[in-house]
């Protein structure tokens, strides 16, 4: 049995939460994905190459709140602090909960460039934590890759009848079908709640957490061989 934070049941949620948050921050905060930098790379080069350098200068805090995120997360990946911590995953969803929530309560008319930096900060913690759905690498807060995955395992599991590729195209089916269910649950929200509905991701990533209480009892309980912790 694959590790808490390499399981599926894992890896769906967090796609919820990541087409979630892309779906907020479009309705709700002028249009940006803010989990996705591909956008604001290119929007900076169009904006520099027509010498709009405010504008261009816009796209900048996202990117930079972005791989201040991959750096975080590394950090909590390091021997010394994991050690410390324990359970840098849970750690990692713990930060995440703390700073949607906060978002969360952000009034409408505050600049979006401030919710956007929070929201690519914490997706890319999310990202650069939960790296492996069991035993491949995937993305939970993107969805390009995964379907590239899916389309190529299935391709391998119908041509060459491998059963490892048809196990793992479904799987990463379920994590592309699960970014476009959190995509549309939060824009249904957000139209409906506004700014507000980014407490719904904190609902998602509070079960995520429980799943790591309820394997790590189960792991305890007489009789039950190893265990489904965290891995690493």
């Amino acid at each position: 049995m694959p590790a808490t934070d390499r399981s599926v049941r894992l890896g769906v949620l967090l796609a919820m939460v990541g087409g979630g948050l892309d779906a907020y921050t479009f309705i709700s905060r002028g249009g940006v994905f803010a989990s996705a930098q591909s956008g604001n790379v290119v929007l900076l080069g169009v904006a520099a190459a027509q010498r709009h350098w405010w504008q261009a200068l816009g796209h900048v805090p996202p990117v930079v709140a972005f791989l201040a995120g991959v750096l975080v997360a590394e950090t909590l990946r390091r021997p010394r602090v994991a050690a410390v911590l324990r359970r840098p995953a849970c750690v990692a969803m713990a930060l995440e909960i703390v700073v949607l929530a906060v978002v969360g309560l952000i009034p409408a008319r505050a600049p979006d460039a401030l919710v956007s930096v929070l929201v690519a900060f914490m997706a890319s913690v999310q990202m650069s934590t939960f790296r492996t759905l069991v035993d491949a690498v995937y993305n939970s807060t993107m969805t390009t890759g995964n379907l590239r995955a899916a389309m190529q395992n299935a391709h391998a599991a119908v041509v060459a009848k491998d059963r490892e590729a048809r196990r793992r195209s479904w799987q990463f089916a379920c994590v592309v079908l699960a970014f476009l269910v959190g995509a549309f649950c939060s824009g249904w929200m957000t139209f409906r709640w506004g700014v507000h509905a980014v407490w719904g991701a904190c609902a998602v990533l509070t079960v995520g957490l429980g799943l790591f209480v309820h394997d790590e009892r189960m792991a305890r309980r007489p009789g039950r061989p190893g265990g489904s912790g965290e891995a690493g």
